[in-house]
């Protein structure tokens, strides 16, 4: 008799929101009545998710699930880090999960994410490949184990970004099933691309470089009904739904799965996080449906499938990558445009080339290597109190006193410049909005660490570029800079 099997996978991500002066996040009056948004997510969902009740016919709490312990979930590297600094028992609910998987399934549920959420196509390949390591080690950091699998951000992919993820032994990412370009049998010869590709297995993507790496299509129908049409309102329903994906038609062992943003259950949808509760205790001792994690699937299953991918697509955008550089249509408010977007990237791809010159340039009197000095400054970022002996190990033997400092102010520039391609700038509606401030924020910290190297006016060039991103609001992205985000990091 072939088994069924049932993953949740939950993406749980917020920007980055830390002033780059001081370091911690500012009051933020759309989150009221709390005062960030970290905070407010962290109430909603976050807490909620590891506590989340399972109510008797009279209201009584019955039980508490920590829903951590049986959804496949990514934690985004900077969120995590604050809910280790300022929602501890959260942080220790998460950890918990994790290894309560982990014991009673041979495969911890956490998977890691790409740093800082930079859309991986978009990016060079010096930024690829830092932002892979960059994760794969703030996982290790926080899981204690390596990771098995790793998150892109909004499932944005291309062969290069998956190449990377290959290249530091991650063994398989999660898509849309829009991605799959075409699929054929692992022995066989003939490729499928029409009627869309089966998410009830695993497949295997063969890479230029001799490499490969599997990944997991998810079921876009119920993920869309969980995300968007209120199926966390009803566990009966929703576990209706899970069984309605299988089908006697497979001859094989079947998982159904679905991804969404791990916000959904508490946050965009109030309670959901009880109703995965009662999903998840109603399948605890099921027979027929066992609920696990990517991680353990794959080793029971191994792919018998290869799978290609359409290069430049994600989950969020229905023209590809658009949406993260063109005013593609995408958007939450019908009526404004977002012909800001264009601008924004040219600006700051233009500041990031400045920026990479001047460090590779600089950088030869400080490093041996640059790039892998960057690539291992996460040591640092992680725990500022390895500054010495990071600079012993990986300094030039002349680098010592102010030389010492300002490496590290090189890799900081190099940090603050990959924070201003967080990608939630370019997801909304406006350049005005909480996140592409966020983002240029970063980008005039850069510049300011920049100006200790070179005398070039980088700020100039930018604006050149952010005064033709016009706003829905007032003015454009140049005014935002000039009354915002100058005067702002410059009181501080």
């Amino acid at each position: 008799m072939h088994k069924k099997y049932f993953v949740y996978h939950g993406h749980f991500y917020q920007p980055p929101r830390e002033c780059p002066q001081h370091g911690i996040i500012e009051d933020q009056p759309s989150a009221a009545p709390f005062p960030n948004w970290n905070v407010r997510i962290n109430t909603e969902c976050y807490l909620a998710n590891g506590q989340a009740p399972i109510l008797n016919q009279d209201g009584s709490v019955l039980k508490k699930m920590n829903n951590y312990a049986w959804t496949n979930f990514n934690f985004g590297p900077t969120l995590l880090d604050w809910l280790r600094q300022y929602a501890y028992k959260t942080y220790d609910l998460i950890l918990q999960g994790d290894k309560e998987s982990l014991t009673r399934l041979g495969h911890g549920n956490a998977i890691a994410q790409v740093y800082n959420h930079m859309i991986m196509p978009l990016a060079n390949s010096v930024d690829k490949k830092t932002q892979v390591l960059w994760g794969k080690a703030d996982f290790q950091q926080h899981f204690g184990r390596e990771p098995e699998g790793m998150h892109l951000a909004e499932t944005a992919v291309n062969i290069e970004a998956l190449e990377a993820l290959a290249a530091e032994g991650i063994k398989y990412t999660i898509l849309a099933p829009r991605q799959a370009k075409r699929w054929r049998r692992l022995a066989g010869k003939n490729w499928r691309s029409s009627g869309g590709i089966d998410p009830s297995r695993a497949y295997l993507c063969k890479l230029p470089s001799g490499r490969s790496i599997a990944i997991f299509f998810y079921d876009g129908p119920i993920s869309q009904a969980v995300a968007f049409e209120q199926l966390l309102s009803s566990g009966e329903r929703f576990l209706n739904r899970i069984c309605s994906g299988f089908t006697d038609k497979r001859k094989h062992d079947q998982l159904v799965h679905v991804a969404v943003d791990g916000e959904t259950a508490g946050h965009h949808w109030r309670f959901g996080e009880m109703c995965l509760a009662w999903l998840f205790n109603r399948l605890e001792n099921d027979p027929d449906l066992q609920v696990i994690n990517y991680g353990t699937f794959l080793e029971k299953h191994p792919p018998e499938w290869v799978v290609e991918i359409h290069e430049n697509s994600s989950w969020s955008c229905a023209h590809g990558i658009e949406r993260w550089r063109s005013d593609c249509g995408c958007k939450m408010r019908g009526d404004w445009h977002q012909r800001w977007r264009a601008p924004l990237r040219e600006g700051l791809d233009n500041l990031r080339e400045k920026l990479d010159d001047i460090f590779v340039t600089k950088g030869r009197e400080y490093f041996l290597d640059p790039w892998s000095v960057r690539d291992k400054y996460i040591e640092v970022v992680l725990n500022a109190s390895q500054s010495n002996s990071f600079a012993a190990r990986h300094f030039l033997p002349c680098a010592t006193g102010d030389k010492v400092q300002k490496g590290f102010e090189l890799l900081e520039m190099q940090r603050y410049a990959m924070l201003m391609f967080t990608s939630c700038a370019w997801f909304f509606d406006d350049i005005t909005g909480l996140e592409p401030t966020q983002n240029l924020r970063y980008a005039h910290r850069a510049i300011e660490l920049a100006a200790l190297f070179s005398d070039q006016d980088l700020e100039s060039e930018l604006l050149v570029h952010l005064s033709k991103a016009e706003s829905n609001v007032t003015g454009d992205g140049a005014t935002l800079w000039r009354r915002i985000i100058k005067p702002g990091c410059d009181r501080v």
